[in-house]
């Protein structure tokens, strides 16, 4: 296969949010109190006061949790007790239940957004079925009740049995709970917790969120809770901005939709292709001067760097990915004079020479370096990413000279994406100069040399290499014939599939 072999593009990624699934009691309906006045009711009936009953020891549990802890503080007969706690409640719930502000237009919100709605409760599925009927049965693609497994909440059955019930991962779900309980047994599962206490306090945590009530939620909020598993990562020499090539910025878009990508660090940007690339695909950007800048379909939180770095440097931005999982991600662009490629192979330069000339890249690169070096330093925390043109082959490709750009990043702490995936120079080379150049433009008629001079470069473990590839699309003319190209730059471009970790106070807790 040659270096510029176009590929089948990567599938696009999943949407992230595949379900949402709800607690009843307290959460979707104003029976927390009902249930707790019933709790009060049999108890008080036992001789026992209520506040002998602890609260946080029966809120979102099932019945018969609760008659055993009364049985065994009255010495009353369980079956009795918990026939007695069926009853009071019964009473309450067909009395009247009142929907939590909120619920009824998150649900409707939900569902005009095609995401699927399970109800996953403590209760029995006599008392589920009431309160179903009430809200609407057609709300619920699923209904797991106590009933329906043998481990109920804060055991992680419950929230297991909806995800199964669905088809979907638990880590692409969000579970919205009012107890401590029930956050125990939908993180237990996997999901993502929106918690909103009815009568006790929870605390916040990482992959939990904590709010007063569901009258704010929005489905694109709860999206947002949702850590992706993977992240798709590309750097792209533009090449002008893409203006060597008839509608360029179409092209582009087709090019990063096709290729599926999350977030793409951009040189030659040629001053507005970055905000240009975004608004047409619904993205936040960040420009920095006229050469480089940064397209994310996930939220831009923070800008790093100089506003405008001029032509050659580099720029940064933290993005949040889901819940509290970030990374940061700089974009870079070193000189290209002079170009160790061509004195290696036009001018038979010695390799001491070819590295004394990488000086004004080194220093380049060794700047940006400092500036990444909060970042570096936080990396088992917020993973770190560095892409972009070096202009510079790698000391990992060629062994005719030590190459120190490359290796002064990777004594930096940052490892290479591509060579991970392909560790053989040999039989995969990662060509990224150039796809347009088979010759030398100097018209000698001297093949012009093949190097990988772009990366994607990474730190922290919380990211892993899934897959790397060189992009280059449809079959390009050479210089100076590219106006018709489909490929609209003399870059190919980088794009590097990474699996996430989620992480807990610097801690990886293992794969999402």
């Amino acid at each position: 296969m040659s270096p510029h072999t176009p590929q089948a593009p990567p599938e696009l990624p999943q949407q992230p949010l595949q379900a949402v699934l709800f607690d009843m009691d307290g959460t979707l309906v104003d029976t927390e109190r009902l249930w707790w006045e019933a709790v009060e009711q049999v108890a008080a009936g036992l001789g026992r006061s209520p506040a002998q009953t602890d609260a946080a020891d029966v809120l979102g549990r099932p019945v018969e949790h609760t008659a055993e802890v009364l049985s065994r503080a009255t010495g009353a007969p369980f079956a009795e007790v918990a026939a007695d706690l069926h009853r009071e409640f019964a009473v309450r719930v067909r009395s009247g239940i009142v929907a939590r502000p909120g619920a009824l237009r998150l649900l409707d919100a939900l569902a005009a957004d095609g995401v699927p709605i399970a109800l996953v409760t403590a209760s029995s599925r006599a008392i589920a079925d009431l309160v179903v009927e009430t809200l609407g049965a057609g709300r619920f693609a699923v209904t797991v009740t106590a009933d329906d497994t043998p481990r109920t909440k804060p055991a992680p059955d419950p929230y297991l049995a909806g995800c199964r019930a669905l088809g979907v991962e638990p880590a692409a779900c969000v579970a919205v709970e009012d107890t401590q309980t029930g956050v125990s047994s939908a993180e237990a599962a996997g999901c993502a917790v929106l918690a909103v206490p009815s009568l006790a306090p929870i605390a916040a945590a990482p992959g939990r969120t904590v709010l007063d009530s569901l009258e704010d939620v929005t489905p694109a909020r709860l999206r947002e809770m949702i850590t992706p598993r993977e992240l798709r990562v590309m750097s792209w020499n533009l090449w002008y901005g893409g203006t060597k090539v008839a509608h360029h910025r179409e092209k582009q878009l087709k090019i990063i939709l096709a290729a599926g990508a999350d977030v793409v660090g951009l040189q030659e940007t040629h001053g507005t292709s970055a905000r240009e690339l975004a608004d047409a695909l619904g993205w936040e950007y960040h420009q920095a001067g006229e050469n480089l800048g940064v397209i994310s379909r996930y939220p831009i939180t923070g800008r790093l760097g100089a506003p405008d770095p001029g032509f050659y440097g580099a720029t940064g931005v933290r993005i949040r990915l889901g819940g509290r999982q970030e990374v940061v991600l700089w974009s870079a662009h070193l000189d290209y004079t002079p170009y160790g490629p061509y004195e290696a192979s036009f001018d038979g330069l010695a390799a001491p020479d070819l590295v004394a000339h990488e000086s004004g890249r080194l220093g380049q690169l060794r700047e940006i370096l400092d500036a990444m070096a909060p970042d570096l330093a936080a990396r088992d925390t917020t993973p770190v990413l560095l892409v972009g043109d070096f202009n510079a082959p790698s000391h990992l490709d060629r062994a005719d000279a030590e190459w120190p750009v490359t290796k002064a990043a990777e004594e930096a702490g940052l490892r290479d994406s591509y060579r991970e995936a392909h560790p053989d120079p040999l039989e995969e080379p990662g060509v990224t100069w150039s796809p347009v150049h088979a010759e030398h433009e100097d018209g000698s008629g001297r093949p012009e040399p093949q190097d990988r001079i772009d990366y994607v470069l990474y730190a922290g473990d919380g990211l892993r290499v899934l897959d790397s590839r060189t992009l280059v699309t449809g079959n390009p003319r050479s210089w100076p014939d590219v106006e018709e190209n489909d490929w609209p730059s003399d870059h190919a471009a980088v794009i590097t599939t990474f699996a996430l970790t989620t992480y807990s106070l610097g801690r990886t807790d293992g794969p999402v």
